[in-house]
């Protein structure tokens, strides 16, 4: 960087130029002749004589050599403090002349709008009140640019000025031009062969620039994420069989046309490898190498994965561990078979070095506790060193999502069997608020403002508070989470909530509801948990005045009194002709379903569960998967207290898996059974509602059991059993860059919702279910129905496999996930409600 000089004073030439080399002359001087006491000091107007005395260290018997000065004179031009400094004999006298430095007064940054000012002085060795060197200013210009480099803003420019003070001062101004951010404006790879440009480009973090790169920053260029990409591409082809992969080089290069960096990933790929056989080997005569088989991941015949001989690996080392063997090491060894492409594994246990932990030092932690980071070690001072519990400390750590950076380094400990575990971290910001709104066919128009913490006082703890408020649904929440009970691997959770659904034109209905949940969440095997949790809600049903106006009191004014057919079959003595009305009296307005209408009358309800879920994972990316299987198993047993008894089942499960051209197979299975117990009937809202998230092409809650009144609103049932499977295939837009994140899907469908166990006949209304009855329509309403037939509640249970196929368009969008549906039915019940066009998606910022 030049320095710019800018003079406020008129002698600013005078307080920075150094007329001839920093050292000035040395004159040779007579050892015999010179001692500490014959040194004279000019020039020097802060710095005490006796301090610039201090640099000349006398020789044997007190006197000063040629080299003794000579040495004195670096010392005194090494501290900074000098602009000058020169030597002569005046008169069988050392004259050491010197032109000190000037001190700063003030360090001013202008230009900077994307870098405050405290990180800028934080960074640069110039301080105020401290002594001015242009070497240093050079170099703080160096750090300020490479602090807008690693924020990919290349093209900065940063002049440093001076401005003189009286009584030799400075002020020191850097003046930034920040330019723009330097994208990455194309990512190549060469020599893949397997697997194409756009399917690595999953792999790596590194985007291309593109309209919409202004809301993240993967797109701006970073040599030490394109370096980190290197390692992934390399670990994505070991994951994948290709033992002999290697990423030769990362190549970029600026284009001054497009103001942009292109990078390029040179790979050579080898072949792809099978286990041949799996083989345990121990020297520890003691152990069994043979029980180390159940901990092994890699099976014979199967794609070689080094990921999963890194695990077996780790695994078999704890085990090992566990069972008192402390300092036992797995070492694997694998022998390639060139022509078969295949490779024989043997898992070699030794007795390794007995080593032992001295110390863990944590540094970096600015705001996290000590012992939020110390939890996450399964070992502590004094225990046997084993690497594979620090790898699992380091990978558990990083996981927390509270540092940048998260590095364990290992020190020489006291003696040569210890040893110093350092951890390096780099702290970074875990709160958020987030302002989110969407819009999907069911909900409508939805907006939520939540602010939530991670890292919640430094002690890990998880904390969120959330308001909901929308077309249909409305609501409020609030989360905690201690992810460490008494100092276990349990993680605690509380949620309080409120929801209200609103009614709209799937359902005549709005329901209330109002609870707690605290759960227990226990990690069985990184890709197994099981979470136990307790459950207290108030449920209450909300209906219009004109859905549900049946009166039987005749003591209310006329316009309350709407009695039911029942009642007037059964009080002969009013004369209240039904004819009018088609024998149907208040049913004839149009009535709300009689389930709902009894949940009305029954008021708020108490459920009080216990359930518990087990989650099995293995996808290779939970946004974005390609590969793997999901299953979750859940259950709740409502009675335990409360007013509902109930025994709920359902399982989900996905499986993906890649196919060719980038195409990932999906296929979806979901299934569920609701049963009743301790003899209580089943309420409707207990029941399971199904629609687009079954088989798509059908209205929310629009198939399974509904109410046929031809009179009535027709509402929903659900019912105590479903069934889905789907199989869908997504596939990139190949015409379009893959920084769009936009993919199409086509599908299949399949599924049903059946066996309504709910209400029936309703005593209090007179309303009874006759069986193989069928209700009076519209069009016979001339003839008066008998009263009291036919108008308990009639329905479809909806023994109807439903059917549909689809496509859909998937958006990986910088505003959230968004997705369009498209689907046709092919087979669906009488009453079922069809939806082809379904949209659904949101943001936060």
């Amino acid at each position: 960087m030049m320095l710019g000089m800018r003079v406020r004073g008129g002698l600013l030439a005078a307080l920075i130029m150094v007329a001839a080399p920093m050292g000035g002359a040395l004159v040779s001087v007579p050892a015999s002749a010179q001692t500490v006491a014959s040194i004279t000091v000019e020039g020097n107007r802060r710095v005490e004589v006796e301090t610039i005395r201090s640099y000349f260290k006398p020789g044997p018997g007190g006197r000063l050599g040629q080299a003794q000065i000579d040495d004195g004179l670096k010392a005194l031009i090494e501290t900074g403090l000098f602009q000058d400094v020169r030597i002569n004999q005046v008169g069988g006298r050392l004259v050491v002349t010197v032109v000190e430095n000037a001190v700063i007064g003030r360090i001013a940054f202008e230009g900077n709008k994307k870098v405050k000012d405290e990180q800028l002085s934080a960074e640069i060795q110039s301080k105020p009140r401290g002594t001015f060197s242009r070497p240093m200013v050079q170099s703080d210009a160096q750090r300020i640019a490479e602090i807008y480099r690693r924020s990919g803003r290349y093209d900065v420019r940063v002049t440093p000025e001076v401005i003189e003070q009286p009584n030799n001062r400075v002020d020191l101004i850097f003046t930034i031009t920040e330019g723009t951010k330097t994208g990455v404006k194309s990512i190549e790879f060469v020599g893949n062969v397997a697997y194409s440009s756009y399917r690595l480009k999953d792999v790596i973090k590194t985007r291309e620039s593109n309209l919409l790169s202004f809301l993240g920053g993967a797109d701006v260029y970073d040599p030490d994420r394109v370096e980190a990409d290197r390692d992934l591409i390399r670990r994505f082809y070991l994951k994948n069989g290709y033992a002999d992969v290697q990423v030769v080089a990362a190549l970029t290069e600026y284009d001054p046309d497009r103001k942009g960096f292109l990078v390029t990933f040179k790979i050579e790929e080898g072949q792809q490898y099978r286990v041949a056989s799996v083989d345990f080997q121990t020297s520890i005569p003691t152990l069994d190498a043979a029980s180390m088989r159940s901990f092994s991941r890699v099976s014979v015949g199967s794609v070689y994965n080094a990921e999963a001989l890194e695990k077996s690996v780790e695994e078999m080392q704890i085990e090992a561990s566990r069972r008192g063997y402390a300092f036992a090491v797995v070492r694997p060894r694998g022998d390639r078979n060139f022509e078969q492409h295949t490779v024989s594994i043997v898992f070699a246990v030794d007795e390794g070095p007995r080593t032992y932990i001295e110390r863990i030092n944590v540094r970096g932690n600015t705001r996290t506790r000590d012992y939020v980071i110390r939890r996450e070690f399964d070992l502590s001072e004094g225990d046997a060193y084993n690497r594979a519990l620090v790898d699992r400390a380091e990978r558990r750590l990083k996981n927390l999502d509270f540092f940048k950076s998260v590095k364990i380094l290992t020190e020489p400990g006291s003696s040569t069997d210890r040893v110093i575990l350092v951890v390096d971290l780099e702290e970074k910001s875990t709160g958020d608020f987030s302002v989110s709104g969407g819009y999907s066919t069911s909900d409508g128009a939805l907006a939520e403002v939540s602010i939530s913490e991670r890292n919640f006082l430094g002690r890990g703890l998880y904390a969120k508070a959330a308001v909901t408020y929308g077309q249909y649904a409305r609501g409020g929440s609030l989360s905690f989470v201690e992810p460490y009970l008494f100092d276990y691997r349990v993680a605690l959770g509380l949620d309080l909530f409120y929801r209200e659904q609103l009614a709209n034109s799937y359902i005549s209905y709005g329901t209330k509801t109002m609870g707690f949940s605290p759960r227990l969440g226990f990690t069985l095997r990184e890709d197994l948990a099981l979470q136990l949790r307790y459950s207290i809600y108030q449920q209450e049903i909300s209906l219009p005045s004109q859905l549900a106006n049946c009166n039987n009191n005749p003591a209310n004014s006329l316009l309350a009194f709407n009695p039911t057919p029942a009642f007037v079959a059964a009080n002969p003595g009013l004369g209240i002709d039904l004819t009018s009305t088609n024998g149907l009296g208040c049913y004839f307005d149009g009535e709300a379903s009689l389930p709902v209408r009894r949940e009305l009358e029954s008021g708020k309800a108490l459920t009080s569960s216990i359930g518990y879920s087990l989650n099995y994972n293995t996808l290779d990316n939970n946004k974005n998967p390609t590969d793997g299987l999901l299953i979750d198993w859940k259950q709740d047993f409502a009675g335990v207290g409360g007013d509902v008894k109930y025994i709920k089942s359902a399982v989900d499960a996905k499986y993906y898996t890649p196919l060719v051209a980038d195409i990932v197979g999906l296929i979806h299975l979901q299934g569920g059974i609701l049963n009743q117990f301790g003899g209580s009937d089943l309420r409707m809202l207990d029941h399971f509602q199904m629609g687009p998230n079954l088989v798509r092409g059908f209205a929310p809650n629009g198939i399974g059991p509904r109410d046929i009144n031809p009179f009535g609103t027709r509402d929903a049932l659900g019912g105590t059993k479903y069934w889905g499977a789907s199989f869908e295939l997504q596939m990139p837009f190949w015409f379009l860059p893959k920084e769009v994140g936009l993919k199409g899907s086509v599908y299949a469908d399949a599924g049903g919702l059946f066996d309504y166990k709910g209400p029936t006949s309703w005593a209090q209304t007179g309303e009874v279910n006759v069986p193989g009855c069928v209700p009076p329509t519209q069009a016979s309403a001339t003839t008066a129905a008998s009263p009291g037939t036919c108008l308990g509640l009639q329905f479809d249970n909806g023994n109807v496999v439903r059917t549909s196929v689809g496509v859909g368009i998937i958006w990986a969008s910088p505003f959230g996930p968004l997705r369009f549906d498209y689907a046709v039915p092919l087979t669906k019940g009488q009453f079922d409600r069809v939806q082809e066009f379904k949209f659904g998606g949101g943001t936060s910022f």
